[in-house]
């Protein structure tokens, strides 16, 4: 690999610490439901591509070593920049992608274990509908996606709110199930194991997705003020709440409630101009990303088919 393609591998490694900034504006200026797609979206593509980047140098490294470079046919060296570059670079992505697997592979099996559980505590109790009720002294609602996709709440919550903050705590739940926003969150979970600098922009994710909940609940029940009280009181009574669902469940009360309580009891208002330039930019961002490590894996092909000697330079 020589210097050039060097620094077109890193280039992906380095844009998604500019995206948990960007993310943030993008919340602020971008309608919930188009904020949560664009951020997600452009997380994975960053994850995609940093992965993509780690994997040329593995594999450059790899080429390096004669039993590896046999077994790709290469009858030439393949061109590549100092030894003393190209292999420190290789041993790093090794590791970085083995912790990725292993704690990407922990975060899975805790999933795992949560959703069955959560599915079989939802499984013993009957249900009025996708509700589904848990007796329990701890305060706590979520949507729970399955084969039917059920709203669990438990009797202590329920105890917390009257009637109209009910129906609209049922509101905000139905639509992150029909929004499948379970979706959202399991891929800003992957982007996150994928990359240090993602982790930040999975809270983002969540947040954007309890923003679009929260609309929805308050076009559903009709009043904003309503399903701003109800939210709050559920996040303050739940804030102990010992639950086992999985993280990909989500609730309303998770997420930095008084920013959701406080854009409810505002008056909803988005600057379209502001909106297409964070859009553009998130959009612009991903770009380059995928082009440098497009770029860099097509570069890499092309010098590893001249060291086998298929074409020429």
């Amino acid at each position: 690999m020589t210097a050039a393609l060097l620094l077109l591998l890193l280039l992906p490694l380095l844009l998604p610490f500019a995206a948990p900034a960007l993310a943030r504006r993008a919340l602020d200026r971008l309608a919930p439901v188009t904020a949560l797609w664009m951020i997600t979206l452009f997380a994975v593509v960053l994850a995609g591509c940093s992965l993509a980047a780690l994997g040329a140098f593995v594999l450059t490294g790899l080429l390096k070593l004669p039993l590896v470079a046999a077994l790709g046919e290469l009858v030439h060296p393949l061109p590549t920049a100092s030894d003393l570059v190209v292999v420190p670079a290789a041993a790093i992505s090794v590791g970085v992608l083995a912790v990725c697997a292993w704690t990407l592979g922990r975060a899975a099996l805790r999933e795992f274990r949560a959703f069955r559980s959560a599915h079989t505590e939802a499984g013993r109790r009957p249900a009025a509908g996708d509700l589904c009720v848990v007796d329990s002294p701890h305060p706590d609602a979520y949507a729970l996606p399955g084969r039917p996709h059920r709203i669990v709440v438990t009797t202590a919550m329920l105890r917390t709110l009257d009637a109209a903050e009910r129906e609209a705590l049922f509101a905000h739940e139905r639509a992150h199930n029909r929004g499948g926003h379970h979706y959202f969150l399991a891929a800003a979970e992957l982007a996150a194991h994928c990359h240090p600098a993602l982790r930040r922009v999975r809270g983002a994710i969540r947040l954007a997705a309890e923003r679009a909940a929260d609309e929805a609940a308050a076009a559903a029940v009709g009043d904003r003020r309503l399903t701003a009280r109800a939210i709050a009181r559920a996040a303050l009574a739940g804030q102990d709440a010992r639950s086992v669902r999985p993280e990909f469940a989500p609730a309303a009360t998770s997420g930095p409630v008084p920013h959701r309580v406080k854009a409810l009891l505002a008056a909803p208002h988005v600057t379209r101009r502001a909106a297409t330039r964070i859009a553009a930019l998130l959009m612009a961002c991903a770009a380059v990303s995928f082009a440098a490590s497009a770029t860099g894996m097509i570069d890499f092909h092309h010098r590893v088919e001249v060291a086998q000697g298929d074409t020429s330079r």
